[in-house]
């Protein structure tokens, strides 16, 4: 049974980044319409009560169950987003993502510039991704529902460039949003957390 969670944070703490008009309208209805659509299409499967990760790992790619997956995997990806961003966030991390980063991805600049572009040139609906492959770090985008879990990676941070993110506040201006996610809202905590 899918559930709508509550969002981490009040609907006007993003602001004046995120506005509370669009978390408004992005989580009480675009969320939760995935969540009702989700739990009709599981009705009788038999996977009504198994895990949201396992249900999307075992019919990605089954043409068959596109229904399901896309709800399904909306959920999934909407309920991690709101967890990838906080008031005052944003800007450079430290620690061992840090680190990673540095490493794997040839630092900051380079994580700032790739994964903005990831956002940006994700053609029509999707998200873009901070993922674990193996032990390193790979910036990837995704269409519509899909996401990293898919193809074997552990999703560390996400953002969503579905048109209905980030439209109210910033109209056609989607590589404004994307520097804005990155330069303030970006929970490196939670990031962290992921990596663990």
């Amino acid at each position: 049974m899918l559930t709508l969670p509550d969002l981490p944070y009040p609907k006007d703490a993003l602001e004046p980044h995120i506005s509370a008009k669009t978390l408004e309208f992005h989580h009480d209805k675009h969320h939760n319409a995935y969540v009702t659509k989700g739990n009709d299409l599981l009705k009788g499967t038999g996977m009504e009560n198994e895990d949201v990760e396992d249900i999307i790992k075992k019919i990605a790619g089954d043409d068959s169950k596109s229904g399901i997956f896309n709800n399904v995997a909306q959920v999934w990806n909407h309920t991690f987003y709101w967890h990838c961003m906080k008031k005052v966030g944003g800007g450079k991390p430290t620690g061992r993502i840090a680190e990673k980063i540095d490493s794997d991805l040839g630092g900051y600049d380079k994580f700032v510039e790739e994964f903005k572009a990831a956002g940006a040139g994700q053609f029509g609906s999707g998200w873009a991704w901070l993922a674990l492959e193996g032990d390193k770090l790979k910036i990837v985008k995704t269409l519509n529902a899909d996401n990293p879990l898919t193809k074997g990676m552990k999703p560390l941070l996400t953002v969503d460039v579905w048109e209905h993110a980030y439209y109210l506040d910033y109209q056609n201006r989607r590589p404004d949003y994307l520097t804005t996610f990155v330069d303030h809202l970006i929970n490196w905590d939670f990031v962290s957390k992921n990596l663990g």
